[in-house]
């Protein structure tokens, strides 16, 4: 049976633990987590793909299973910032919340996924399949210390996968696909009183960028999801007032949805950049796949069922951000996430998470686990 006390305590417990990233680590809070699991009278296993840049393993198994499921919050948050009015790091209650940096993202939602472990095995429930939590490392930055080389070097070889980091009981089944670059234009340097003796390279970058802002990065549609994005994020250029730039670089940051890709992205800039110069560079910084699952596949609809016995409303949503649910799709392991934390919280100030809904959540997540088969 889910302890309310005890999953309340367990959340303030984890918020005081500082896990930042960047800024400190995860090593104090995977220790913290694989002790508490030792008196559940489970065995938890660390992981490091770098020193103190902790992952932590624990295994439910049931003989003879040879199905398995993964169930994955992350240890790191994001740094705390300036401007809290309550510490950061207080797990304090008020008015029937939790604040504290971590609290919806995702400190949370592991305390649910704790919790749902030790009623399991304090009621000797008998799953039907071989239960993994994956507790992991740098998903604040891209987890390439925790999830990617978990699922790479094939440690975790789960059939299907709960990715817990998400907000209000949303069922997360598709997400965009990201692509950060970098364009680099060469101009030709002047004294800055004879402007056309040169070759302005903050110039061309404005018309290659007015040009990207006034037309569609595609026509796709999605019932879940926004249209494709672009967001300019840095720009820089030139070097002295009164000297033409033969230089300026920008940065871009393009979220499109399944049925596109980065290539037909690439493919497209490059032809608006030939329109003004053949002299520039793209730097590739980031790319991950868009991801779709079935709406009627079984992850989804024991979720929906788990939730509706407890008289919660699900949520078929659709991600504008990366998850880690796309990382699956190279394994052609299915994948889904959901999370109990407040919308709008994450990364904020002051950031909590309402104690009924980490109760609810700690009593979806167990009765999903009860109910899921393969």
């Amino acid at each position: 049976m889910i302890n309310k006390n005890r999953l309340v305590k367990l959340t303030q417990r984890l918020i005081q633990i500082n896990s930042q990233n960047p800024g400190s680590d995860e090593f104090q809070i995977a220790r913290f987590l694989k002790d508490y699991f030792a008196k559940a009278g489970l065995r938890a296993k660390i992981y490091e793909f770098k020193k103190r840049r902790t992952n932590l393993v624990a295994t439910l198994k049931t003989n003879k299973q040879k199905h398995s499921l993964l169930i994955s919050p992350h240890l790191d948050t994001v740094p705390a910032g300036t401007n809290w009015s309550i510490p950061p790091f207080s797990g304090r209650i008020y008015k029937d919340r939790i604040y504290g940096l971590g609290a919806t993202d995702c400190k949370g939602n592991l305390a649910c996924a704790i919790e749902a472990l030790n009623s399991l095995i304090e009621d000797r429930v008998v799953l039907g399949y071989n239960l993994i939590l994956a507790a992991t490392a740098d998903e604040e930055s891209g987890s390439s210390l925790g999830l990617i080389p978990f699922l790479e070097k094939g440690i975790l070889k789960p059939d299907a996968a709960l990715i817990l980091d998400a907000d209000e009981f949303n069922i997360i089944i598709t997400q965009k696909g990201l692509l950060h670059l970098k364009v680099k234009i060469q101009g030709k340097r002047a004294h800055g009183a004879y402007p056309w003796l040169g070759i302005n390279a903050i110039d061309i970058a404005i018309h290659i960028l007015k040009d990207l802002k006034v037309h569609k990065i595609s026509r796709l549609k999605n019932r879940y999801l926004k249209p494709a994005t672009m967001n300019i994020g840095t720009i820089r250029g030139g070097d002295r007032v009164n000297v033409v730039a033969d230089w300026c670089e920008f940065e871009l940051d393009f979220r499109f949805l399944p049925g596109d890709s980065a290539a037909e992205i690439l493919k497209y800039l490059k032809s608006v950049i030939r329109k003004y110069t053949d002299k520039f560079k793209i730097e590739i910084e980031g790319i991950q796949k868009p991801y779709c699952i079935e709406r009627n596949h079984a992850l989804v609809n024991y979720l929906i069922k788990a939730m509706q016995g407890l008289k919660v409303r699900p949520q078929i949503k659709g991600s504008e951000g990366a998850t880690v649910i796309t990382f699956f799709q190279n394994k052609n392991i299915p994948a889904i996430a959901t999370g109990f934390g407040k919308e709008g919280c994450a990364h904020s100030v002051d950031e909590y998470i309402e104690i009924e809904s980490l109760y609810k959540g700690a009593l979806v997540l167990e009765r999903f686990l009860k109910l899921y088969h393969f």
